[in-house]
């Protein structure tokens, strides 16, 4: 089992420095909401959702206006999620 977080760079005050974004805290599986689809804390909003929002060229700033029971850590524990995700999905080399 692969125990490696997503880590990303943070800004803070100009600095850059090394965050790991534990997305296990925030991404909940539950087969009674939402057809057992990945889901922020519990809530309906599903991890596809928000990723979706952002792949439609929202902001974080407009989710966050849009869905007041969002946090930006919650935009990216969805972020960290697919990043997991895809890091473990197997590739097939060429034929």
């Amino acid at each position: 089992m692969c125990r490696l977080r997503c880590t990303a760079l943070i800004f803070v005050n100009s600095q850059a420095t090394l965050h790991h974004m534990d997305w296990k805290s925030r991404i909940t599986i539950d087969p009674e909401k939402r057809g057992g689809k990945p889901c922020i804390r519990g809530l309906r909003m599903t991890v596809y959702d928000v990723l979706e929002y952002l792949a439609s060229g929202m902001s974080e700033e407009d989710i966050l206006k849009d869905f007041p029971d969002l946090t930006r850590e919650d935009i990216r524990a969805c972020l960290a999620f697919a990043a997991d995700r895809e890091r473990k999905l197997v590739s097939i080399p060429p034929s």
